[in-house]
């Protein structure tokens, strides 16, 4: 027998398949997936559900067969089988509760709903009630892409979905209303969003590099690594405020662009870490994880491999505090994602890639107990511990930290003034101003926004040297015995410092300054 809707009705005689689309997550991305229910009457009711699902779809069927009779719809006491096609993608999570629950609920009635212009996309509670799920973001743009009209998805997830242009946005709050909504019963409106509003009332950070006393070479510093993506390493003793000055090199970055926040926020949707009350990133991540972090959680991977902290960080800032005391091998699996801005994932079951171009921030002291070179405070460090202490990073990697720089104590009459120092918005506008010039210098160069990614070949081309300045970098290159991946380096930060100046040749003062942020490595590393 039928329960529908409080009355009797009989159990279907002949099958009936209904068919919803759906969509399910692969890395940063999402794929569409077809869910087809086919009922028929049988002695035994059963529930077979196929199409490589994980545990959480495959207990689905607990939530599913609950909702449908807390919703009064109709359910069949015959078999049900539940196809997740393509049969080869692997389907994970809970946001096939809802299309199964309708398409289940579809073939029990007989009834085919009017859905095949749009993905559908939830959680369900034993109430009927719509949770809302990870990856709305991808799924949208997805669903755009595959030429479907329509999204329905929880309302928690409306405002996230509706920043993607083209697609009708239908946020939901239980299966009762999604079913009166398909069968025309009931009417919900699209949601709608002003982006351009949205963003301006959320692109402000908490801090400001008006509130950092001192430290004007290090200021410089973080102004020439933000203008041009360049890596930074800052050295120090405690206290110095190397981690203060971390947090607001956020600040001056340039505001992201529509297409960069929408890659981002796609990112921390995926990952189930963005802000409920915000739906979608406006201002670039800052990631600073803590040093006794998994490689799998640096890099991205797990069971379900899923994005690490360099993705998070993507289009923003990943700072590493105490550098030395992360271990060595997570360090190094760095490396790679520094220099291609991506990161690749084998599994047996397959590859996923996930982008990863972000600035690397990076803290320690010069010595474990922090006071080498201090004239205030003497080291208690032998010469044992400091080597050992400083090994920890490797050649490679070091060389990979286009800049440098000390952090020195400030002193009371720094700390002590009342005068505030220059503010994060003014900062903002000379990088701003510098990265239009690199804009235009590399437009057609795809994949290239940034001096710090310029490839050789594009080195070679914007980075002259006049004789002086060739002569200077010639002379550190014998002296300081940087190698080849440092000689181009200096030359990318050179070129920054040049954009700064509004010049468009690199001068000599530029490539001076720009061999002074490369020295300390060799002060303290050799």
């Amino acid at each position: 027998m039928v329960v529908m809707s409080g009355r009797i009705a009989q159990v279907p005689t002949v099958q009936m398949i209904t068919r919803i689309y759906s969509a399910a997550l692969r890395g940063v991305d999402a794929r569409e997936v077809e869910v087809e229910v086919n009922a028929w009457g049988s002695e035994k009711p059963q529930v077979f559900v196929v199409g490589l699902p994980d545990a959480a779809v495959r207990e689905s069927i607990q939530r599913v067969t609950s909702s449908i009779i807390a919703s009064a719809l109709t359910l069949s006491d015959g078999s049900k089988t539940v196809n997740l096609a393509p049969a080869d993608l692997k389907k994970e999570g809970p946001s096939f509760d809802l299309p199964i629950a309708l398409a289940m609920a579809s073939a029990c009635a007989e009834l085919l709903l009017p859905a095949d212009d749009a993905y559908v996309v939830g959680e369900l509670a034993l109430d009927g009630t719509v949770r809302p799920i990870k990856g709305a973001l991808a799924i949208a743009l997805e669903a755009r892409a595959s030429g479907k009209r329509r999204l329905i998805l929880p309302a928690a997830n409306a405002a996230e979905a509706a920043i993607v242009d083209g697609i009708e946005v239908i946020g939901v709050d239980s299966l009762h209303q999604t079913w009166a909504y398909l069968t025309g019963t009931a009417d919900i409106a699209p949601f709608t969003m002003d982006r351009q509003a949205f963003f301006e009332a959320h692109r402000s950070y908490e801090v400001d590099f008006e509130e950092v006393k001192g430290q004007y070479q290090v200021k410089r510093a973080l102004e020439v690594a933000a203008t041009g993506g360049h890596n930074i390493l800052m050295v120090g003793p405690p206290g110095t405020g190397k981690s203060m000055l971390a947090k607001r090199l956020p600040s001056i970055l340039p505001d992201m662009s529509e297409e960069e926040a929408i890659e981002t926020t796609k990112i921390h949707s995926i990952a189930g870490f963005l802000d409920p009350k915000r739906s979608f990133l406006t201002t670039r991540p800052y990631r600073a994880p803590h040093h006794t972090i998994s490689d799998a959680g640096l890099l991205g991977g797990g069971t379900n491999p899923g994005p690490g902290e360099v993705s998070l960080s993507h289009n923003g800032l990943l700072f590493l505090d105490e550098l030395p005391e992360f271990r060595r091998q997570t360090l190094e699996v760095m490396r790679q994602p520094l220099e291609d801005g991506h990161v690749t994932i084998s599994r047996a079951a397959g590859s996923l890639t996930f982008p990863s171009r972000f600035m690397l921030v990076a803290a320690m002291n010069p010595c474990p107990c922090g006071y080498y070179g201090d004239a205030k405070r003497e080291c208690r460090c032998g010469s044992r511990a400091i080597e050992k202490y400083r090994q920890k990073i490797s050649g490679p990697l070091l060389d990979r930290i286009d800049i440098h720089v000390e952090v020195p104590l400030v002193d009371f009459k720094e700390l002590s003034a009342t005068e505030l120092g220059e503010k994060s918005a003014a900062i903002r506008q000379r990088v701003a101003a510098a990265r239009t010039i690199q804009s235009e210098r590399f437009n057609k160069n795809k994949g290239v926004n940034t001096n710090s990614a310029m490839s050789a070949k594009l080195v070679r081309e914007h980075c002259q040297l006049d004789n002086t300045s060739s002569q200077y970098l010639e002379h550190a290159m014998e002296s300081m015995n940087f190698s080849a991946r440092a000689h181009d380096r200096i030359l990318k930060v050179a070129r920054t410092i040049a954009d700064l100046d509004s010049s468009q040749a690199i001068q000599s003062q530029h490539i001076l300054e720009a061999i002074q942020y490369r020295s300390l490595d060799r002060k303290l590393f050799s």
